[in-house]
């Protein structure tokens, strides 16, 4: 997943780049709004992250001219200007999120999960196939070949959480978060043995990738 950072405070610019980049995400810094629009040019982005107060061009005029040049990239507006009447320019314009400066970390990062995750569902067929495994995500079926495999509900979500952020590697953390909510509090190993469970019903141990260190990715297709 690649993310472009327009932010001009180049301290909280540098650290954000670095934090995101311990989440495998790729990472492009900008400075303002025109030095953004400039990456642009050559480089398709899943999700732009964007600070409004800029020198050159604010936040405002560059989210306007990227929506009238037609591109609906997904953006996250970071501001410390909290007033109702900001929030809502930033929506009207064509933001898709916004998030009031100070904030924790982990806010943006489960506010950049859930914006990708409904880009996912936008652009993801209703078919998936990865090798002789057919993941039909209309009916939340998964069969090998021609017979259907039996996934528990549970075994499926995650199954397919993995297929919408093909090649990214996700930790255990996102996926426990995504299938559960933040209130689960069951078996630390419980992403593991659902993994090995899926390996084990579809009889296919490289369908989903171990990442030592880090968590798994689905093979590609």
């Amino acid at each position: 997943m690649r993310i472009l950072l327009v932010e001009d405070d180049r301290a909280l610019n540098r650290s954000l780049v670095k934090l995101l980049k311990t989440q495998n995400y790729s990472v492009d810094p900008a400075f303002d709004g025109q030095e953004a629009l400039d990456h642009l040019l050559g480089v398709e982005y899943d999700l732009i992250i964007l600070d409004v107060m800029m020198p050159q061009m604010d936040g405002f005029t560059f989210i306007k001219k990227l929506r009238t040049q037609g591109d609906e990239v997904p953006v996250l507006m970071l501001t410390a200007k909290d007033s109702l009447a900001d929030r809502i320019t930033g929506l009207d314009l064509g933001a898709d999120d916004y998030l009031v400066k100070p904030f924790v970390f982990e806010e943006l990062l489960a506010r950049i999960r859930a914006m990708l995750r409904r880009k996912k569902r936008d652009v993801l067929s209703d078919t998936v196939q990865i090798g002789d495994i057919t993941i039909n995500i209309a009916k939340k079926q998964v069969k090998k070949e021609a017979t259907l495999i039996e996934l528990t509900a549970k075994e499926y979500e995650v199954l397919e959480y993995l297929c919408r952020n093909r090649g990214q590697v996700l930790t255990r953390d996102q996926i426990r978060e995504h299938v559960w909510g933040f209130e689960y509090e069951g078996e630390s190993n419980i992403i593991d043995v659902i993994v090995k469970n899926i390996r084990k019903k579809t009889k296919d141990p490289a369908l989903i990738k171990t990442k030592r260190g880090l968590g798994y990715v689905i093979k590609e297709a």
